[in-house]
């Protein structure tokens, strides 16, 4: 048996992570108690926008990717210099995840928060005091890819409590980061 895999995983080699899916899904509520519980620094990706892109959101203008990668490129950067962060941050297509794998200092884990049109609707027409209106939310949809194939994404739906999506990802984490190390050997 291998030493790697015979090791517990636990919060100190989880490495980083990045919550991630549409306007709406929880991402900042998930990210701040999941780094809490594991004891990890956590970054709100959306106060990291540039003000001329949150000035565009707030107009109802959708983001394109030349918006979004210099502020992808400094929430890598933000991964690279600790493995015990989380990272608030909707990476809605493959290109943008890939772009923070590659900046990190090592593995990322994805937490992609799922749910129905209605749920998110419903959910960004009670929120008070966020510049992304809710007329983005289809366009947020359009641009979304789906995480398909990407081992290091773990999907959770989002009609439940933030407790127990919180649950759920650090045991998926955990055997993903179990994976990581079996492979490693």
């Amino acid at each position: 048996m291998s030493t790697a895999a015979s090791q517990p995983v636990s919060s100190s080699n989880l490495g980083p992570l990045v919550v991630m899916g549409v306007s709406g899904c929880g991402k900042s509520s998930v990210g701040k108690l999941l780094a809490s519980q594991l004891g990890y620094r956590f970054i709100e990706g959306d106060s990291r926008h540039p003000e001329a892109s949150v000035e565009k959101m707030r107009a109802g203008i959708a983001l394109d990717d030349g918006d979004r990668w210099p502020w992808l490129e400094n929430l890598g950067d933000e991964l690279k210099a600790g493995t015990e962060t989380v990272v608030s941050c909707s990476a809605l297509k493959r290109s943008y995840r890939d772009l923070l794998r590659s900046r990190a200092a090592g593995p990322v884990t994805f937490v992609f928060l799922q749910g129905s049109r209605a749920t998110l609707a419903t959910r960004l027409a009670a929120r008070e005091g966020h510049y992304m209106p809710l007329s983005l939310l289809d366009s947020q949809l359009q641009t979304l890819e789906l995480p398909a194939d990407e081992r290091d994404v773990m999907t959770i739906e989002i009609d439940q409590s933030v407790e127990r999506i919180v649950s759920i990802a650090i045991a998926h984490a955990a055997t993903i980061a179990y994976r990581r190390a079996e492979t490693a050997i």
